[in-house]
This record gives structure tokens, sequence and C-alpha cells, in this order.
């Protein structure tokens, strides 16, 4: 068992490119992963998982269909499964994500901001 614990600040700083979501953590069969963000995203949903985006520094817009929704640090938001949806920030955001374990980012959309799943940090 690790004694240590896990510093955001830390791990962010080893993070140097956008949309690549990297795994500092797991408990039972979720991931804990840290992101960071510019630009937008693409629409995508997960048709078998909710997502949860914390946002730890800058600000983030979830974009939906129907609406949106904007977060600053100290908060988060559930995009129930099936929501199409898609990130969006203006300037940098530092964010972490909780999914299960093999989450494809782009859910079932794919394409070139596919990121690699499962890569530790």
């Amino acid at each position: 068992m690790k004694s240590t614990p896990i510093n955001f600040q830390q791990k962010l700083g080893l993070i140097s490119e956008h949309w690549q979501p990297r795994v500092v953590a797991e408990m039972n069969d979720y991931q804990f992963k840290l992101v960071k963000i510019q630009g937008e995203f693409v629409w995508h949903s997960h048709a078998e998982t909710d997502e949860v985006f914390m946002v730890i520094e800058g600000a983030l817009r979830l974009e939906f269909r129907d609406g949106k929704v904007e977060l600053r640090a100290g908060e988060m938001y559930v995009v129930p499964k099936g929501v199409e949806h898609r990130p969006v920030a203006e300037q940098e955001c530092k964010m972490m994500l909780i999914e299960p374990r093999g989450t494809v980012n782009t859910g079932d959309v794919g394409g070139p901001m596919t990121a690699q799943n499962d890569v530790w940090i």
C-alpha cells in the first residue's frame, strides 16, 4: 500500500499536451484521470457510463445540444450516460475526470483526438 498522497499540481506538471488524460489512481473499476484542455473537443457521448468533470484550475464549458453548463475551479458536473456533449475551454483548464477503466475519451466518435487509454503518471 502506498503511503504517499497524490499531489494534483505535481502530476499536472507532468502533462504537456492538451486532451491527453492521464490516470493517477484507481478505485474498484473506476479511474481518476488528470487532464489539461484548451479549445473545443469533439461532440461525443458514452453509451455505457456517466462521466464526471471536476475543474481544478481554470474554467470549462460543457456544451449540450440543448444548452450548456459553465464550471469554474472547485466545481464538478456529472454528464449522464448517453448524453451528447462537448467540453470547451477558452483558456487552459486543468481537470479531473472520473470514469470506468477503459472509457475512451472520444466516446463513440473516435478520430484524431482519441487519446491512448490507461496511461499512468
